[in-house]
């Protein structure tokens, strides 16, 4: 574990390599798990007013549910969470030449808004939980994200540099600094194997 501001840090964040490879895993970190993808109160409020500038990417069964269940709801552990299709397939996705994507994504990459996508979202498959007086900072190794172990072992690219500029959103450009000299600073760094 490394500790770097009110974040401890699984060290398999430095020492594990990926890279996604959606061509593979067709998106399905958007349908896999126990519930929607967490979202905070301010992510939810923003999901909501952005919500005109991206519904039309949505198929109708999927805008049908956000009308229903609205933008953001509790789930069963008492997380806010994006609404579900079918309590299995995240209410913001639509479908692109069979890949799951990511309908906030897709305006904020055309520029029709200035919110990617929940942080969440974004760091996956790092998951953070987020406690009284620090959050844990774990990688959460499942089966749907082999392609993407596969590829970044052949990309040679660590978990943390695939995934600097979420991390960046969420802790800041020193905060990355201080993990990224850690990771080139590891005990064993740079012995052969």
């Amino acid at each position: 574990m490394l500790e770097i501001g009110r974040a401890i840090i699984s060290v398999d964040i430095l020492e594990k390599q990926f890279l996604c490879d959606l061509l593979k895993c067709k998106g399905a970190c958007c349908v896999e798990g126990d519930s929607g993808a967490p979202v905070t109160s301010e992510e939810a409020k923003i999901i909501e007013e952005a919500y005109p500038e991206f519904e039309s990417y949505l198929e109708e069964s999927h805008r049908d549910e956000v009308r229903k269940q609205g933008f953001a709801v509790i789930d069963l552990d008492g997380d806010l969470v994006t609404p579900l299709v079918n309590n299995r397939q995240c209410a913001y996705t639509f479908e692109e030449k069979g890949i799951l994507k990511c309908g906030i994504e897709k305006a904020f990459l055309e520029g029709k808004i200035t919110f990617r996508k929940p942080v969440s979202c974004h760091l996956f498959p790092i998951r953070i939980t987020e406690y009284k007086h620090f959050d844990a900072v774990n990688y959460q190794k499942i089966d749907i994200c082999k392609p993407g172990r596969e590829c970044g072992k052949s990309a040679k690219l660590p978990l943390y540099i695939f995934l600097k500029e979420p991390l960046i959103r969420k802790y800041g450009e020193e905060w990355y600094d201080q993990l990224e000299y850690a990771a080139e600073n590891m005990p064993g760094k740079g012995k052969s194997h």
